[in-house]
């Protein structure tokens, strides 16, 4: 990430798109615009693209269909913005692989919050003090993987990187924190920060199943994160100072 980060807005109404622009760039962001999913795919092409705010529902290809697309070739993190109301429509995009949502109609400020929180938890965003880990035990291990918590990095035994979306390693975070232990939805949402889930817990259960796609081998079997029935989850390994 550049130190001034880049947002790419798509949405099809030009009114949102510079009104965005406008209040985005005067809060010191970088923005480039896009109305569909061609404007999308040639802006991401140039490269040093840092956030996506996407709208879910677009003439063409949707928001949906393009976090997908966006997502197989990139942890960039993704925002949705939309219109819908119902959970079930917001949790589809998180399945698509965004990282947050924006309600319409919303508020300016609460837009830049999220951009900054999303940026904040991105792979490569400078990472926040680590809570009980001093710098010399930022780097842990666990079944034979690493995780790098000061550099936001998890890499195979083979020393292959895995890239992990800002929310993704969140709760990789927290779980690594309290190994064999029971953690309920709340407290997985209390820890997976700048995230306002309460609405619906099922977003918690869609991030363990792309975190499980990524680490397990096996994510129809999981080893690692076990649920726990009518508790929540455990991370089922042990964890030690790499």
């Amino acid at each position: 990430m550049s130190d001034v980060p880049h947002i790419l807005v798509v949405d099809d109404d030009k009114r949102i798109r510079t009104m965005l622009q406008n209040y985005l760039v005067e809060a010191g962001l970088r923005v480039s615009l896009a109305e569909n999913g061609a404007g999308l795919r040639a802006a991401f092409a140039q490269g040093g693209i840092d956030l996506i705010l996407l709208d879910l529902v677009m003439p063409g290809d949707d928001g949906l269909s393009l976090a997908r697309e966006v997502r197989q070739r990139s942890a960039v993190p993704i925002i949705i913005l939309t219109g819908m109301g119902d959970p079930i429509d917001r949790v589809a995009g998180l399945e698509a692989g965004a990282d947050d949502y924006i309600a319409k109609p919303f508020h300016l400020r609460e837009v830049l919050a999220r951009v900054r929180s999303v940026l904040r938890r991105a792979p490569c965003a400078p990472a926040e003090p680590v809570e009980a880990k001093s710098e010399r035990g930022h780097v842990l291990a666990f079944a034979g993987w690493r995780l790098d918590l000061l550099k936001r990095e998890l890499r195979r035994a083979s020393g292959e990187p895995v890239e992990l979306t800002g929310g993704e390693f969140e709760l990789l975070r927290a779980f690594v924190s309290s190994p064999n232990r029971v953690l309920d939805r709340d407290q997985l949402m209390d820890r997976v920060k700048g995230r306002d889930w309460a609405a619906f817990d099922r977003a918690i259960d869609t991030q363990v199943v792309r975190l499980r796609r990524k680490i397990e081998r096996d994510p129809a079997h999981p080893e690692l994160i076990k649920t726990v029935r009518g508790a929540g989850y455990i991370f089922a390994t042990e964890v030690t100072e790499a």
